[in-house]
């Protein structure tokens, strides 16, 4: 068994005002787990996105998540709990007014590739490869190799 307090894991905001990792504090060999708190504007990824190799779930414990994805905008308000199946393009924001409190589940914790919905300006493909790493975000278009550093 671990055990961890939320307030006691260590900040690490990209895009959100709080983003805290619970996976390797809790020792978590099957799935990623990660608390979120989002400001007015705040998203939990920074952009349309996927994971072809994991299924990602959120549970929303206060404010009401706007989730984009291809077929248009779903909202999630307290308590309730929103799934994305490995490959299905999303992106949580807070167009609201007040905080949101939230949990993201990934399962299988390797999330395999990362695409990021961004046309490539070089070749107009669909999509780019995405590398986050402590420095950034890096895109890579895997039909003509441009790559793009955020």
């Amino acid at each position: 068994m671990e055990k961890v307090s939320i307030d006691e894991l260590e900040n690490a905001p990209r895009v959100a005002d709080v983003q805290k990792h619970a996976t390797d504090p809790l020792n978590l060999s099957d799935m990623a787990l990660n608390y979120y708190e989002l400001e007015p504007g705040d998203s939990f990824s920074g952009g349309l996105h996927t994971h072809m190799g994991q299924e990602e779930v959120f549970y929303v414990m206060e404010g009401t998540a706007t989730f984009q994805t291809e077929d248009g905008n779903h909202e999630v308000g307290p308590d309730e709990v929103i799934r994305f199946a490995p490959g299905e393009y999303q992106e949580g924001r807070n167009e609201g007014d007040d905080r949101i409190r939230a949990l993201a589940l990934g399962a299988p914790q390797g999330m395999g590739e990362t695409r990021a919905k961004v046309p490539c300006a070089e070749c107009g493909a669909d999509y780019h490869e995405t590398e986050v790493s402590e420095d950034g975000v890096t895109l890579t278009c895997p039909d003509c190799g441009n790559v793009v550093e955020m």
